[in-house]
């Protein structure tokens, strides 16, 4: 049978009977607090649980924030969807159509004349919507550009009245030439 660490101690001399009793005796009084639960934890323990309680907080916090965020995204596109479905103007069927650029790529809408006219003027808008194009009008467009400005293709400037002084007001030039 091994000889405890007391016992060695002892027979080596580098503590005496007195000492071991001491130590023995306040060994139990640790014990017992400890089940009581009136012993203090160490401090290196405590700080490394409060840090442990720290992280864990900011994880969650940040947890939460994300999953906010994607909350919020997903009633941003909600409501621009239902924006644009209550908005929209009627798809037209015809030859004449109103050429526009979108994401490099030249695209083509069927429209008619007054609605090739409000487009020049800024008064309609062409938005994406479900893997096509929706013509919609001015104040949706403007609301949807707040949300999400990717989801607009083409919203023109509105034209402004030309000044009274201007020597060129009689020749205007136009800017959408049909080819």
């Amino acid at each position: 049978m091994s000889i405890s660490l007391r016992d060695q101690l002892l027979k080596a001399g580098l503590v005496n009977e007195k000492q071991a009793k001491q130590a023995s005796k306040q060994q139990q009084k640790q014990q017992r607090l400890e089940k009581k639960g009136q012993v203090e934890i160490d401090d290196a323990q405590k700080r490394a649980a409060l840090q442990a309680m720290a992280e864990k907080a900011a994880r969650d916090q940040e947890l939460n924030r994300q999953q906010q965020e994607k909350v919020q995204k997903k009633a941003e596109a909600a409501q621009i969807k239902q924006l644009i479905e209550h908005s929209r103007l009627p798809k037209l069927t015809g030859e004449d159509y109103y050429n526009f650029v979108d994401d490099k790529k030249i695209k083509r809408l069927p429209v008619n004349s007054l609605m090739r006219n409000k487009l020049s003027s800024g008064s309609l808008a062409i938005v994406r919507h479900a893997g096509g194009y929706e013509v919609i009008p001015r104040e949706a467009a403007l609301r949807i550009q707040e949300r999400d400005a990717m989801r607009i293709v083409l919203l023109n400037a509105p034209t402004e009245a030309p000044d009274a002084d201007d020597p060129y007001a009689a020749y205007q030039v136009p800017d959408d030439l049909m080819w």
